[in-house]
């Protein structure tokens, strides 16, 4: 069979409705060789029975499945039990009608019992507890406050929706037909049918609803939910394929040519899929992605400029199972051993630009990528410290990077001192707040440039003030950022006699000078009086 035939026509698309629809005839949607529609994820029966979510009983199971005796439906037998009563107190607490006020027939007739009343507060604390325990693996929202302070430049996709919080909005539609040609390719290249691949995908996106928002996944039909799962697993495998210049020709040139609008798009928080459906089909397609490549490549675009060297050598530790792609990013970028997190809670957790120049400590670009090294640096036959940080090229994709980077972390993370969290954590969050603490003026601004700290010019000094004012008072403190405050706060206890000094002389050089010259102008005096009496 043609290639074009066993895909139809993928032109052919129109925006996603998930509204609810008459279902027209199967075959008009999946072609018996072919893939679903572009764009219209029509609720079709594709490889097996079709499955609707029936929230009309679950006011009537919900105390069952969460006591496991309830038959879920057939895809959601795969859960964990955990799992399965989570999402069945979900579907209960969103469903009572006693939670909306809805008092009509027979239930307005019936006084509740005290037994029945507490299975309901049951219910939703079951519910508010596993969202808790899926803590690391849910696909967050934004947090309000980062929204509200930087809008939605750094929130939103410009190119490509991953996931369902941004799918079908209008100015993304373009890049659903390029998923379904991405989906082609991987299939392709993996040299498995088009069912293997599909169900291998899917098993994911069965176990993912309780991952998102309920709200969000509520207005999404099941097998829309497993196609769109589908064809954003494909986008992203084919697109890190393209970073590494291994991908079709056609697909190379859409991802070059808006490259810094999809570098921007899957760094989003809220534009994810889980990991494992990426990592499924990474496993099928051959040659595989290059993951020293790509690590060697984000690294690099953080800093305004291109180092020539071997990939990076990835060595994943087996147990890390990152939830999502950003963080797999972030985990990569970001690495590095642990430090001593109890001696922070006891330091000063803020100083300024001008603290620093008063103490002798001058700021220097060090040429590491990873944002965690940070830190006071001595060098040989220096009098005074510097305080060392990787550069950073600073544009609206890169700051969008690293505020969801951070904007995940604080999401997973709610005490980056606490004894189980990892230093790397908290390296987006104490990179960015280093920042903010050196910046007040646009002077600082410009002091970072002449150091070499902050690079390019993508942002105007006034619109980085900006950014990182805004963002200031929305960062937790992290651990590598108290680091750098331990370090500071034990050079001030060992050197305060010269740091008196040197701040003296900082804040009164003019008149230290003024005095010395005036000094130097009496001496000169008194050797001019004392030659001419010695000439008399």
């Amino acid at each position: 069979m043609e290639q074009a035939a066993a895909w139809g026509r993928p032109c052919e698309f129109q925006l996603a409705s998930w509204s609810s629809v008459e279902e027209p005839n199967a075959h008009a949607y999946w072609p018996p060789a072919g893939l679903p529609p572009v764009v219209e994820y029509a609720p079709t029966d594709i490889f097996a029975p079709r499955l609707s979510y029936d929230t009309t009983t679950t006011t009537t199971t919900a105390a069952a499945a969460a006591a496991g005796s309830v038959q879920l439906p057939l895809p959601l037998q795969s859960l964990g039990q955990e799992q399965q009563q989570q999402l069945a107190l979900y579907n209960y607490h969103y469903s009572a009608p006693t939670l909306h006020g809805d008092q009509s027939g027979a239930a307005a007739q019936q006084e509740p019992s005290n037994d029945d009343a507490m299975r309901v507060f049951e219910a939703v604390t079951h519910a508010f507890e596993g969202d808790a325990q899926l803590m690391k693996l849910k696909m967050h929202r934004f947090p309000p406050n980062i929204t509200r302070a930087l809008g939605e430049s750094y929130t939103v996709p410009r190119v490509v929706a991953i996931g369902p919080y941004h799918h079908g909005r209008q100015e993304l539609v373009m890049a659903e037909k390029v998923k379904h040609v991405a989906a082609y390719h991987c299939i392709r290249d993996s040299g498995r049918t088009v069912r293997e691949m599909y169900d291998a995908v899917v098993s994911v996106a069965d176990r993912a609803h309780v991952l998102y928002d309920k709200d969000v996944v509520a207005r999404i039909s099941y097998d829309d939910f497993r196609h769109m799962m589908f064809f954003d697993a494909c986008f992203l495998e084919q697109f890190m394929l393209g970073l590494a210049d291994d991908c079709d020709p056609n697909l190379y040139d859409f991802f070059g040519s808006n490259l810094n609008d999809i570098l921007h798009d899957v760094m989003l928080l809220e534009n994810q899929i889980p990991w494992r459906a990426v990592e499924i089909v990474m496993d099928f397609v051959k040659p595989p992605v290059s993951l020293g490549k790509l690590i060697g490549y984000w690294r690099g675009h953080l800093q305004d400029r291109i180092v020539f060297e071997e990939p990076v050598v990835v060595d994943l530790d087996p147990n890390y199972k990152p939830p999502h792609f950003l963080d797999f990013i972030r985990f990569l970028m970001l690495t590095l051993p642990m430090g001593d997190k109890d001696k922070i809670k006891a330091v000063s957790t803020s100083v300024s630009a001008i603290e620093l120049a008063e103490m002798g400590i001058n700021l220097k670009a060090n040429q590491a990528t990873e944002l965690a090294h940070m830190g006071l640096v001595n060098r040989k036959g220096a009098f005074f410290p510097e305080l060392s940080m990787a550069p950073l090229s600073l544009d609206n994709t890169h700051a969008s990077w690293l505020v969801n980077m951070a904007a995940f972390v604080l999401c997973t993370t709610p005490d980056f001192l606490d004894e189980d969290a990892e230093k790397e954590d908290s390296a987006a969050c104490s990179y960015l707040l280093l920042l903010c603490m050196l910046l007040h003026r646009e002077e600082d601004v410009h002091q970072l440039r002449t150091k070499g700290i902050l690079q390019g010019a993508g942002l105007t000094n006034k619109e980085v003030l900006r950014f990182f004012t805004s963002l200031h008072n929305c960062l937790g403190l992290g651990s590598c950022y108290g680091l750098v405050m331990l370090q500071i706060e034990s050079y001030r206890i060992r050197r305060w006699v010269w740091i008196k000094v040197y701040a003296f002389v900082c804040r009164n050089w003019k008149t230290i000078v003024g005095v010395g010259s005036a000094i130097g102008a009496f001496a000169s005096i008194l050797k001019t009086l004392k030659s001419l009496k010695g000439h008399n």
